[in-house]
């Protein structure tokens, strides 16, 4: 069985892997003003977008339920027998819905596109809410990988996604808190007023966002970037020489080069320990669609746990 995976460009994994795996990538635009950005996790691209974030708004779109049925019916039920779909968090993007509202007609849709390719295989499609964003998006996307080359079965797969998506949380870290105000004060997010934001500016204090269980709020505070960084780094670390994680996976994004990571503190460590116990490791660019959340500079980790991690 040919299975294929699909998911959107707020997923933080490398390209280079995303190509590698075939993973199909639903597009997100991005417009603020006159101005339109498509976000098709090119690195490039989105490094570029970083620099024009400053102080705009932005409105996300996602790819509509007529693009996803098109982008479907055009080659991936040629492509596949058996299709996951894991989208961005249900609470924060409308795709989860789109897809699952394209996925009713692509199932019906599909059996003369495949008999004249001479496909006899029913097509199989399952869309799925991450529960997560980013870099929690991008580790489930990993772990279905892994698992079907694996040959893992496709119930097995499924009971796999179910289980990582409640127990998978990413922590984001901001480098600067302009964009991150901005944006929750457009969504009417108070998470981040005025008060906080003059006192983080003036003593470089930095919440800790985490992402869990379809939901997104602060969950600490750290004084200084790199301060925040080094002990996110030292809790995956901990995590994987204690044998906690419930995959063999962390999933790391950065608002900008992604070779810079390997020079942060603590990344070293959360390497070594990494090869010592079997776990992959994946930095890549930050999606355009975080970079509009937290800003440029910032840096997300995500991995899977059986309980919730407190952020000490």
């Amino acid at each position: 069985m040919r299975i294929g995976i699909v998911t959107d460009s707020c997923c933080d994994l490398p390209r280079a892997f995303l190509d590698q795996h075939r993973i199909d990538i639903l597009p997100i635009t991005i417009r603020s003003g006159d101005s339109t950005f498509i976000d098709r996790r090119d690195p490039a691209a989105t490094r570029a977008f970083y620099a024009t974030l400053g102080d705009s708004e932005f409105l996300s779109e996602p790819f509509s339920v007529d693009a996803i049925r098109q982008r479907f019916l055009d080659q991936i039920v040629v492509d596949f027998d058996y299709v996951f779909c894991l989208t961005v968090m249900s609470s924060r993007s409308k795709i989860f819905d789109n897809a699952t509202q394209a996925a009713r007609t692509i199932l019906t849709d599909y059996r003369p596109i495949r008999e004249a390719a001479g496909q006899t295989r029913p097509f199989s499609l399952r869309v799925f809410d991450s529960q997560n964003l980013f870099v929690g998006q991008g580790l489930i996307v990993a772990e279905i990988v892994r698992m079907a080359e694996a040959e893992a079965t496709t119930s097995a797969i499924i009971s796999r996604i179910e289980q990582l998506t409640h127990c998978t949380q990413a922590f984001l870290i901001p480098s600067d808190l302009a964009q991150l105000r901005n944006n929750a004060r457009r969504k009417g997010d108070k998470s981040v007023g005025l008060a906080t934001y003059l006192l983080g500016s003036a003593l470089d204090i930095k919440p800790v966002i985490r992402g869990f269980q379809g939901d997104t709020h602060p969950v600490a505070k750290v004084r200084g970037f790199e301060t925040g960084v080094h002990k996110l780094f030292a809790l995956a670390t901990s995590l994987i020489e204690g044998k906690h994680l419930l995959a063999p996976t962390i999933t790391i994004s950065y608002g900008g080069d992604p070779a810079a990571v390997a020079a942060m503190p603590g990344y070293a460590d959360l390497r070594s320990s990494a090869g010592k116990h079997g776990v992959d490791v994946h930095v890549c660019e930050m999606s355009a669609t975080a970079a509009v959340n937290i800003g440029a500079g910032g840096l997300a980790l995500a991995f899977a746990a059986e309980h919730e991690i407190p952020f000490d």
